[in-house]
């Protein structure tokens, strides 16, 4: 780990633990080669994970060296399939420590997908859900399946400039459960906006007061270990290629036996079913994660799914944990620290400052001496020119960015309201309607092979918008 320049000595003094994690190095020099040999700095580790060129190799000798069918039937290839296919199920569930007698784990084509399954199914009349401003998208539009079968449908909202929840308010609104109906409360263990990690402790606080929890773990699990067998929600929506980057286009649905009763599919397709007639009118779904795995499920990437776990697991969460912390403490700390030469500050940072609770990502705007706003676009244009990956916009995550950026209900009422808005509005059209404010943010995601100089070439280029 020796290294002379002064920047990376002031760095061990302030996170001592890094040089623990130098098998990361070595990792990323012997099956991350691309990054370095392609120059790349790789910044949006929230957006998507990176696959190690191992998991790719064992991937394709499995599926050189074998032969396998759809696994709809019972002939030798089909058969081979299915075996693969219910060991990667298996190993889903060992991952996260579930235990098969009371979690089932239904594949799906993204996080998406596995929240998209439960917002169909549950059974909404008469009940509430209950979510947080800081959801992604795929859980608002749950809201939408709630409104269309008239539950109340109420946000609990966050605070600046944590931007963590009111939990007074939310600790009031989960005593009150509706009691003719179920109750569906759902948030994210990290938000994919401001990287506030949300307490899993409020999964228990739910269930005392007879809720259902929905988890959203997509930017959580990448760099933090989940255990279910010490939190139990109901249903947790997992994305792997957010965790290691291959195979894209899975996900898994984690779903509670007793929990996954209640769901009731609104339709049947190809592989849900144990019998169904045209005929008879008549159809009966299968018991199983078969029941919502509509058609033939990804059969020959799935088995890929068990590599990456098992790639994360040889590295640890410990480790990767670690890493991660120190290199966003780093970056948190040399960003609030930029200032213009009249004083000015560079940055404003939504969310915490500090590694107390919250994960690798960190959401900023830059600001000219003046204190006018930087277009987040013209931030994305030029880190691409000098190769770097990073993410801009409000990352599907609306509710945190109104918050962060300061837009009103007021603003957004008169906008939505505008003669023309009412079917359709554009990107254009909403940053017209709040003339004056930004309309996104810049997120810089750190992730497991991230390596000091990438936070260091980065932080080169914010230097160089400093007036």
């Amino acid at each position: 780990m020796a290294n002379p320049d002064p920047e990376f000595i002031a760095f061990l003094k302030s996170y001592p633990a890094y040089p623990t994690t130098h098998i990361v190095d070595e990792l990323r020099a012997s099956d991350y080669t691309r990054l370095d040999l392609g120059g790349h700095i790789y910044l949006d580790y929230t957006g998507g994970g990176l696959y190690a060129e191992s998991q790719l190799r064992r991937h394709s000798k499995l599926l050189a060296e074998r032969v396998f069918g759809n696994p709809h039937s019972s002939n030798p290839t089909s058969q081979a399939a299915t075996q693969l296919v219910a060991h990667a199920r298996n190993y889903v569930l060992k991952f996260f420590n579930a235990d098969p007698d009371e979690y089932l784990a239904i594949f799906t084509s993204n996080a998406s997908g596995a929240l998209k399954l439960v917002g169909e199914s549950y059974p909404f009349p008469g009940g509430r859900y209950l979510l947080t401003f800081d959801n992604h998208n795929s859980v608002n539009g749950i809201r939408e399946f709630a409104h269309a079968r008239r539950a109340e449908v109420t946000y609990i909202p966050i605070m600046l400039p944590d931007m963590r929840v009111d939990e007074s308010q939310l600790s009031r609104e989960l005593k009150r459960p509706a009691k003719n109906g179920h109750n569906l409360f759902a948030y994210p263990a990290q938000s994919n906006f401001s990287s506030v990690q949300h307490p899993l402790d409020w999964i228990e606080q739910a269930h005392e007061h007879g809720w259902d929890v929905l988890l959203d773990t997509a930017a959580f699990v990448p760099t933090n270990k989940l255990d279910l067998s010490l939190v139990k929600p109901d249903f947790v929506a997992i994305s792997f290629y957010k965790m290691f980057g291959y195979p894209t286009g899975i996900g898994a649905l984690i779903a509670r036996r007793e929990a996954l009763g209640k769901l009731h599919r609104p339709w049947f397709a190809g592989g849900t079913i144990t019998v169904a007639s045209v005929q008879g009118d008549k159809y009966y779904l299968a018991d199983d994660a078969s029941a919502f795995e509509d058609g033939t499920i990804d059969y020959l990437n799935i088995p890929a799914v068990e590599i990456g776990l098992k790639h994360i697991e040889s590295v640890g969460y410990d480790l990767i944990h670690e890493r991660v912390c120190a290199l966003t403490g780093w970056l948190l700390d040399n960003l609030a620290s930029m200032r213009h030469t009249n004083g000015a500050p560079l940055v404003r940072i939504y969310g915490p400052v500090t590694m107390q609770e919250r994960g690798g990502a960190v959401a900023v705007n830059f600001y000219d001496q003046d204190g006018r706003a930087l277009d987040h676009r013209f931030i994305e244009q030029q880190a691409n020119e000098v190769n770097i990956s990073l993410r801009t916009g409000c990352f599907c995550n609306p509710g945190a960015g109104e918050v962060a950026l300061g837009i009103s209900r007021v603003e957004l009422d008169v906008c939505f309201t505008q003669p023309g808005h009412e079917e359709r509005l554009t990107v254009d059209d909403f940053r017209h309607c709040i003339d004056g404010k930004s309309s996104g943010a810049v997120r810089i995601s750190v992730g497991m092979v991230t390596n000091f100089s990438d936070i260091q070439r980065f932080l080169a280029f914010a230097r160089g918008l400093l007036s």
